[in-house]
Protein backbone atom coordinates (compact mmCIF):
# COMPACT_ATOMS: atom_id res chain seq x y z
CA UNK A 1 0.00 0.00 0.00
CA UNK A 2 1.18 3.20 -0.96
CA UNK A 3 -0.20 7.07 0.10
CA UNK A 4 0.97 10.45 -1.82
CA UNK A 5 0.19 13.44 -0.31
CA UNK A 6 -0.17 17.45 -1.99
CA UNK A 7 -1.41 20.47 -0.48
CA UNK A 8 -2.81 23.85 -1.17
CA UNK A 9 -2.96 27.17 0.28
CA UNK A 10 -5.39 29.52 -1.12
CA UNK A 11 -5.76 33.46 0.03
CA UNK A 12 -8.75 36.20 -1.38
CA UNK A 13 -11.53 35.49 -2.98
CA UNK A 14 -13.14 33.88 -6.19
CA UNK A 15 -11.66 35.22 -9.30
CA UNK A 16 -9.01 37.19 -7.25
CA UNK A 17 -8.09 34.20 -4.86
CA UNK A 18 -4.29 32.79 -6.05
CA UNK A 19 -3.57 28.93 -4.60
CA UNK A 20 -0.46 27.36 -4.51
CA UNK A 21 0.17 23.68 -4.81
CA UNK A 22 2.41 21.36 -3.25
CA UNK A 23 3.90 17.94 -3.25
CA UNK A 24 5.62 16.10 -0.15
CA UNK A 25 8.20 15.01 -2.95
CA UNK A 26 8.55 18.70 -3.87
CA UNK A 27 8.08 18.31 -7.18
CA UNK A 28 5.65 20.65 -6.84
CA UNK A 29 6.56 23.30 -4.48
CA UNK A 30 3.99 26.78 -3.73
CA UNK A 31 3.34 26.39 -7.35
CA UNK A 32 0.79 28.96 -8.35
CA UNK A 33 -2.60 28.67 -9.42
CA UNK A 34 -5.49 30.81 -10.08
CA UNK A 35 -8.66 31.56 -12.35
CA UNK A 36 -6.03 33.19 -14.73
CA UNK A 37 -4.25 29.37 -15.18
CA UNK A 38 -7.40 27.76 -15.34
CA UNK A 39 -9.74 29.76 -17.11
CA UNK A 40 -7.73 32.39 -19.21
CA UNK A 41 -4.13 32.01 -20.50
CA UNK A 42 -2.21 32.66 -17.92
CA UNK A 43 0.76 30.88 -18.28
CA UNK A 44 1.95 31.33 -14.99
CA UNK A 45 0.69 28.64 -13.13
CA UNK A 46 -1.09 25.81 -13.41
CA UNK A 47 -4.54 23.93 -13.08
CA UNK A 48 -6.22 20.90 -12.18
CA UNK A 49 -7.07 19.82 -15.58
CA UNK A 50 -3.29 20.09 -16.20
CA UNK A 51 -2.36 18.04 -13.17
CA UNK A 52 -4.95 15.75 -13.77
CA UNK A 53 -3.71 15.18 -17.84
CA UNK A 54 -0.34 14.57 -16.36
CA UNK A 55 -1.13 12.46 -13.52
CA UNK A 56 -3.20 10.20 -16.25
CA UNK A 57 -0.70 10.28 -18.57
CA UNK A 58 2.11 9.04 -16.20
CA UNK A 59 -0.10 6.69 -14.88
CA UNK A 60 -1.21 5.28 -18.47
CA UNK A 61 2.24 5.57 -19.60
CA UNK A 62 3.66 3.04 -16.94
CA UNK A 63 1.32 0.56 -16.80
CA UNK A 64 1.62 0.40 -20.79
CA UNK A 65 5.66 -0.22 -19.99
CA UNK A 66 4.78 -2.69 -17.47
CA UNK A 67 2.33 -4.88 -19.64
CA UNK A 68 4.65 -4.52 -22.74
CA UNK A 69 7.33 -5.78 -20.30
CA UNK A 70 5.33 -8.58 -19.01
CA UNK A 71 4.57 -9.79 -22.86
CA UNK A 72 7.97 -9.87 -23.19
CA UNK A 73 8.52 -6.13 -25.30
CA UNK A 74 11.00 -3.50 -24.94
CA UNK A 75 9.73 0.10 -24.77
CA UNK A 76 12.48 1.53 -26.22
CA UNK A 77 10.43 4.70 -26.41
CA UNK A 78 6.75 5.88 -25.01
CA UNK A 79 5.59 9.19 -25.06
CA UNK A 80 1.99 10.17 -24.09
CA UNK A 81 -0.03 12.93 -24.09
CA UNK A 82 -2.98 13.84 -21.97
CA UNK A 83 -5.78 16.28 -23.04
CA UNK A 84 -8.48 16.95 -20.65
CA UNK A 85 -11.38 18.60 -21.47
CA UNK A 86 -13.40 21.11 -19.04
CA UNK A 87 -16.83 22.59 -19.80
CA UNK A 88 -19.68 24.09 -18.44
CA UNK A 89 -22.30 22.18 -17.09
CA UNK A 90 -24.93 24.14 -15.53
CA UNK A 91 -23.83 26.65 -12.24
CA UNK A 92 -20.62 24.38 -12.61
CA UNK A 93 -18.17 22.27 -14.79
CA UNK A 94 -17.65 18.86 -15.54
CA UNK A 95 -14.79 17.33 -17.22
CA UNK A 96 -16.06 15.76 -20.25
CA UNK A 97 -13.11 13.89 -21.30
CA UNK A 98 -9.81 12.59 -21.64
CA UNK A 99 -7.84 12.32 -24.96
CA UNK A 100 -4.90 10.30 -24.50
CA UNK A 101 -2.16 9.97 -27.57
CA UNK A 102 0.17 7.51 -27.47
CA UNK A 103 3.21 7.11 -29.55
CA UNK A 104 5.99 4.54 -29.10
CA UNK A 105 9.09 2.33 -30.70
CA UNK A 106 8.75 -1.35 -29.53
CA UNK A 107 11.25 -3.40 -31.59
CA UNK A 108 9.39 -7.02 -32.44
CA UNK A 109 6.08 -5.80 -31.96
CA UNK A 110 3.08 -5.93 -34.39
CA UNK A 111 -0.07 -4.09 -34.73
CA UNK A 112 -2.69 -6.02 -33.22
CA UNK A 113 -0.98 -6.62 -29.93
CA UNK A 114 0.51 -3.25 -29.65
CA UNK A 115 -3.35 -1.67 -29.51
CA UNK A 116 -4.08 -4.81 -27.08
CA UNK A 117 -1.71 -3.78 -24.93
CA UNK A 118 -2.45 -0.19 -25.10
CA UNK A 119 -6.27 -0.69 -24.34
CA UNK A 120 -5.91 -2.96 -21.65
CA UNK A 121 -3.11 -0.28 -20.00
CA UNK A 122 -5.61 2.84 -20.73
CA UNK A 123 -8.56 0.14 -18.58
CA UNK A 124 -6.12 -0.83 -16.14
CA UNK A 125 -4.40 2.07 -14.88
CA UNK A 126 -5.14 2.81 -11.29
CA UNK A 127 -6.18 6.81 -12.62
CA UNK A 128 -8.03 5.48 -15.19
CA UNK A 129 -10.16 3.17 -12.92
CA UNK A 130 -10.39 6.57 -10.54
CA UNK A 131 -11.57 8.39 -13.39
CA UNK A 132 -14.20 6.18 -14.50
CA UNK A 133 -16.95 8.76 -14.27
CA UNK A 134 -15.31 11.02 -16.97
CA UNK A 135 -18.11 10.14 -20.09
CA UNK A 136 -15.60 9.85 -22.58
CA UNK A 137 -11.46 8.85 -22.23
CA UNK A 138 -10.37 7.92 -25.27
CA UNK A 139 -6.67 6.44 -26.99
CA UNK A 140 -5.09 7.16 -30.11
CA UNK A 141 -1.90 4.65 -30.44
CA UNK A 142 0.66 4.84 -32.92
CA UNK A 143 3.25 2.34 -33.40
CA UNK A 144 6.70 4.17 -34.98
CA UNK A 145 9.84 2.29 -35.98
Amino acid sequence: MTEKNASVHWEGRGKQGQGQISTDTNALKAYPYGFGSRFEDDRSGTNPEELLGAAHAACFTMAFSFACDKAGFDTRSVDTRAKVRLVAQGEGFLIDRIALTLEAVIPGIDEAKFQELAEDAKKGCPLSKALASVPEITLSATLRQ
